[in-house]
């Protein structure tokens, strides 16, 4: 019994070892997590993503878009955050997306980015300054 067990458990690992990574392309559409929506497409042979939605996104009015107030650069600060390409320069190597960039609106600061598709409508990206250990991981799911 003890044998039937083992050779059960190591073929398992064995499968989950060759277990074929998605191909990049998976990870174009339209992604949510609770605070997020975001369009990942391809731009250059990279992978992007526009800002659709945040809790954070609109006016007291509920339809107008705030503005990107914390941008460094000036003459950016008056185009609305609703749109906002948000990712940028992801590139997939051996099975993850990496060397990407996140603008962040909340503090107008550019951040490293790293994503893995962990399943077909599983995605989950990492974004730090540095060290991605000291970073924050948000986890999406597609919507179909």
């Amino acid at each position: 019994m003890k044998k039937t067990i083992l050779a059960a458990i190591m073929m398992l690992l064995t499968m989950a070892t060759f277990a074929q990574k998605l191909p990049a392309e998976q990870i174009l559409g339209t992604w949510q997590c609770t605070d997020y929506t975001i369009e990942v497409y391809k731009a250059a042979g990279t992978y992007s993503a526009k800002l659709l939605w945040s809790s954070d996104m609109f006016e007291g009015d509920g339809k107008t878009s705030k503005r990107d107030l914390k941008n460094p650069n000036e003459k950016l600060r008056n185009r609305p955050v609703q749109g906002l390409t948000h990712i940028t320069g992801l590139v997939y190597k051996d099975g993850e997306f990496v060397d990407g960039k996140l603008y962040s609106v909340q503090d107008g600061n550019m951040y490293s980015l790293k994503a893995k598709l962990n399943g077909v409508d599983d995605l989950e990206t990492r974004g730090y300054k540095g060290v991605p250990m000291l970073g924050k991981t948000y986890k999406w799911k597609r919507m179909q």
